[in-house]
């Protein structure tokens, strides 16, 4: 027995022979309370057992058997109950060990919107939006792809409801057949509801389905010697069968993802080959964090449950690498998704082919990152040679002020790491009680707030980049001597533009006086420049939104009889002040809370008038 083992006072056996033979989850903390890794267990005293034995089948779960000084259990009722608890316990505490998906919100959809006269439109972000949501696609493309032929096809409207409710005779877009224009009544809503339903079947992947809908539909019109309609039905169920006529998967209403892992020292790549209603949608990569895994299998296994439990998996998998525990994903993922999904491994023909192909993409991509990392590395590396650090930088920020003539003035604060930029982390702070224009008083502010919580969550940049020049930077000296935050764990640089403002004329200032050109060549500066260009667009982001938000309030502040409430609800109804602009007395009328007379003054105060003509 080490050291290391000695000092370790947990015993995990021990710890094991308490605990039950059912299903659950189990958690190993470290010193500090710190998260080791979150597992799954059919039976938690065997699986527990198993980590506390002579023979541990690889070194970084010894490693990690070391640290642990506590564990927890939580007994589910199934072992899908834990599959699907784990899941939720790795993302939301992100233990050190566990394989770790990056978290992407930003997964696209296409939405149907919930509303008398429903739209079709591009999603991003969280389901705020009340609809029916359809994806989430591998891609941009894939989603405008088809956005595009749902226009063709059903001829659905796209306009925000601002311009909807305002249009008085229709758009271009009806003129180009891709919209019934709903707006103006060219079309009834019993129609409307129908093709809003038949895109949904579509999008469902229930094109066969939806023909046999159609040209049932045809045949009714056509008795009822509705030719016109039923012409229209005809040239829908022609361009649905153009749809079906391009399918790449064996002639299928093929609704599967292809997955394929590459793995090359440490770092691993996830390639997804998706197909939905038997067209490809293309592909998508994913580097999850691998923490020392080394295993295909373990990667491909997390990434199942990480990406496909939150939201609705393909009908089909088809899988590079056999993973533990099959058929508990394939009754999980049938049972979250609302119908049954087929994990494949060994397959033959077209499958086998497009398996061979998303390998393929995932080697390139891995070879890729794995370059782009180097470079990452080697910036870091000229940095810290050029700061004359002990060890390249791990964590970078950098703070930016954005504001017009002083006007709604905003501070950013982006984040790097050793990977790059860290969104998440990324902050903006609203810059009050100042002279307005005051940009050394609008640094203070931002730095105090930031480094004022850093003291209480000790979490401090080993770079802080001051987007500016000496007054700047004196700023940050005289916040972090303040705070008492020590030079050499923080170092400040301030970055200053050239004379011709040209990138890669760039003066870096220390705080020891000393200024360093470093040159458009140097590895070290193309990485600030790509941190300080981060920060500009945030920054710049955030004062336009706040300045725009500002102004909408401010107009209606000076309307008598609008309060906070009726602002709110105006804004909302019509998509933001120039929607309001645009509407008419009747319109604004029609809004909760807003009665004629009170319309007419909305309107007058907007249009710069004395009274609305009755």
């Amino acid at each position: 027995m080490d050291a290391a083992e000695q000092e370790r006072t947990f015993d995990g056996r021990l710890f094991a022979q308490d605990l039950s033979n059912a299903p659950g989850v189990y958690r190993m903390y470290g010193a500090g309370d710190a998260v080791l890794y979150v597992g799954k267990a059919a039976n938690l005293r065997k699986r527990v057992a198993s980590y506390f034995r002579d023979d541990l089948p690889s070194r970084r779960i010894g490693h990690m058997v070391k640290q642990i000084a506590r564990m927890e259990v939580t007994v589910t009722r199934t072992e899908a109950e834990a599959l699907i608890l784990e899941n939720q316990l790795i993302k939301s505490l992100k233990p050190r060990y566990n394989i770790l998906l990056r978290d992407d919100k930003s997964y696209p959809y296409l939405v149907i919107t919930d509303e008398t006269w429903p739209r079709i439109a591009f999603h991003r972000g969280a389901r705020t939006l009340a609809g029916t949501y359809f994806g989430p696609y591998p891609s941009v493309n894939a989603v405008r792809a088809t956005l595009d032929l749902m226009q063709k096809i059903f001829r659905l409207r796209t306009c925000e409801d601002a311009v909807f409710r305002n249009r008085s005779r229709p758009c271009l877009q009806h003129q180009i057949g891709r919209c019934s224009a709903p707006c103006v009544g060219l079309i009834g809503t019993r129609d409307y509801d129908a093709a809003i339903k038949r895109a949904a079947l579509f999008l469902n992947g229930r094109s066969g389905e939806l023909v046999d809908d159609l040209t049932r539909a045809m045949e009714e019109a056509s008795q009822r010697l509705e030719f016109e309609q039923a012409a229209g039905l005809r040239d829908t169920v022609a361009a649905i069968r153009t749809v079906q006529a391009k399918q790449y998967v064996e002639g299928e209403q093929v609704d599967m993802d292809v997955l394929a892992v590459a793995m090359e020292a440490g770092t691993a790549c996830v390639m997804v080959l998706s197909f939905r209603n038997g067209m490809s949608f293309g592909t998508r990569s994913y580097f999850p964090k691998c923490n020392g895994a080394e295993s295909p299998e373990e990667v491909l296994s997390a990434f199942l449950a990480q990406h496909y439990l939150e939201r609705t998996p393909p009908r089909e998998l088809v899988l590079s690498h056999a993973v533990e525990d099959l058929g508990l994903f394939e009754k999980v993922l049938s049972e979250t998704g609302g119908r049954k999904v087929e994990i494949k491994h060994q397959v033959r023909g077209e499958r086998a082919r497009y398996l061979a192909m998303a390998m393929q993409n995932a080697q390139m991509a891995l070879a890729t990152e794995r370059h782009g990392k180097q470079a990452q590395l080697h910036r870091l590396q000229d940095l810290q040679r050029m700061l004359g650090l002990e060890t390249p930088p791990q964590r970078i920020e950098c703070f930016d002020i954005s504001h017009t003539q002083g006007e709604a003035t905003v501070a950013s604060n982006v984040v790097f790491d050793a990977e790059g930029a860290v969104p998440g982390q990324y902050r903006r702070f609203n810059i009050d009680g100042i002279t307005p224009g005051d940009d050394y008083a609008a640094m203070q502010q931002a730095l105090s707030r930031r480094f004022k919580r850093a003291l209480e969550q000790g979490v401090l940049p080993d770079v802080l980049l001051i987007d500016g020049g000496e007054g700047q930077l004196a700023q940050a000296r005289g916040v972090m001597a303040e705070l008492g935050i020590d030079g050499r764990a923080v170092h400040l640089v301030g970055v200053a533009k050239g004379v011709a403002r040209k990138p890669g004329d760039e003066t870096l200032i220390l705080p020891d006086g000393r200024q360093l050109k470093p040159g458009a060549a140097s590895p070290a500066l193309q990485l600030i420049q790509q941190v300080r260009d981060e920060a500009h667009r945030f920054a710049i982001t955030g004062h336009r939104g706040r300045r725009q938000k500002a102004r909408d309030t401010s107009t209606l502040e000076r309307i008598e009889g609008i309060g906070a409430k009726r602002r709110a609800k105006l804004l909302k109804h019509f998509g933001g002040l120039s929607g309001l602009k645009g509407a008419g007395v009747e319109e604004i009328a029609r809004v909760d809370g807003i009665n004629r007379a009170l319309a007419e003054r909305i309107y007058a105060q907007l249009h710069g008038i004395d009274r609305v003509s009755g």
